[in-house]
């Protein structure tokens, strides 16, 4: 089965309300990509997934448009006590379509572990959310020929257990941490021999449904790159970070696609 592929863009913590104006840039762009696919459907699904509070805004503005809106995060509760948290309600709520959880920084700078990202992914599903799931090796992990040990353990503690529509709202994002904002990025091989092994272990744990579960590549994902990275075996897309926020820079990683 011919899996659609992702391209979502995680901005981080930046953009302000004249930022919509990117936006507009990119969903006429994913119309073009669109336009000119020669089945004139869409040849990859474009994501922005932009801080919570131009979630509402942006979701309003790409509404029909090829492009869909994610959250960057999500607290594993409906409600409650939890000053400055946001809940998956809440960001579907807003509009947004899609959250990510367990990104490197989210796991480095808050502490999340692996049960914290799973219980993540389940408020995701709770809420109708698509849940972007991100694993990945530091560098000294990688360095110490630990990378499978590392990738496996997150996806065993971080994914859910298996549901009928478990393809359907989760994506597994592979990102090296030691690849995130250096300029260093794998070469086509590594991809396609991580990717293989987490989809190896994906079709172990769920059977069938591993098979259906989209694998994105991020880690310094740039137009001068991204066709070299994307065209690896199990590569089912790319989450972008610093490119993303250049509209051009962005359109151009989706439009390997084309």
């Amino acid at each position: 089965m011919a899996l659609c592929p992702l391209v979502a863009g995680n901005w981080k913590m930046n953009g302000l309300k004249a930022s919509i104006g990117d936006l507009e840039k990119i969903i006429a762009g994913a119309r073009t990509l669109v336009e000119k696919s020669s089945q004139k459907t869409a040849v990859a699904e474009v994501m922005v997934c932009p801080p919570a509070t131009l979630v509402a805004s942006f979701a309003a503005a790409a509404a029909g448009t090829p492009v869909t809106i994610g959250g960057q995060d999500c607290h594993a509760l409906e409600a409650g006590a939890y000053t400055g948290d946001i809940s998956a309600e809440m960001l579907r709520d807003a509009g947004a379509q899609a959250v990510i959880v367990g990104h490197s920084e989210r796991r480095q700078y808050h502490g999340e572990t692996d049960a914290t990202v799973r219980a993540k992914a389940l408020a995701a599903h709770r809420a109708g959310l698509l849940a972007i799931i991100c694993i990945g090796e530091t560098r000294a992990e990688r360095d110490g020929g630990r990378t499978r040990d590392v990738v496996g353990g997150q996806l065993d503690g971080s994914l859910p257990d298996a549901t009928e529509n478990l393809a359907a709202n989760i994506v597994v994002a592979y990102e090296p941490i030691w690849a995130i904002g250096t300029g260093l990025t794998p070469t086509t091989k590594d991809v396609g021999d991580i990717h293989g092994f987490i989809r190896l272990r994906l079709q172990s744990r769920y059977r069938d449904l591993g098979a259906n579960v989209r694998i994105l590549y991020g880690g310094s994902v740039k137009p001068a790159n991204a066709r070299e990275l994307l065209v690896a075996e199990n590569v089912n897309g790319a989450l972008v970070g610093g490119a993303s926020l250049d509209p051009s820079e962005f359109l151009a990683i989706a439009g390997v696609y084309r």
